[in-house]
């Protein structure tokens, strides 16, 4: 993957409400959801809609669908992998990588 292709990408989910959206259709898998699916789960303005899904579609993170009267977005779950693989390609030296283990600290009094 292209510096310029993950840039796009974390561009386009740079901003909440398209990274919700997006992270809604992932979830949904290849079964996808429609525009009114994703309204009613996230409560988005038709028209702020369209232009988020748009701007996802424009950074190949969705693809549409049409069925009958119906549009269905689904994540390009080719397109996941390869961020996931170009984020992860060169981690800890390409050994396998230590859990992470997080403390909480303790408050100050």
């Amino acid at each position: 993957m292209k510096n310029t292709d993950a840039i796009k990408a974390f561009l386009a989910l740079g901003q909440e409400t398209r990274l919700n959206i997006f992270r809604l259709v992932v979830q949904r898998g290849d079964t996808g959801l429609t525009p009114g699916e994703i309204i009613e789960k996230l409560g988005v303005a038709n028209a702020t809609l369209s232009f988020h899904l748009k701007e996802l579609m424009g950074a190949d993170l969705l693809s549409v669908e049409r069925q009958s009267r119906n549009l269905i977005y689904r994540p390009n779950a080719s397109l996941v992998q390869e961020l996931s693989a170009f984020l992860l390609e060169n981690c800890c030296g390409g050994k396998a990588c230590a859990p992470v283990s997080i403390t909480k600290k303790a408050k100050a009094k």
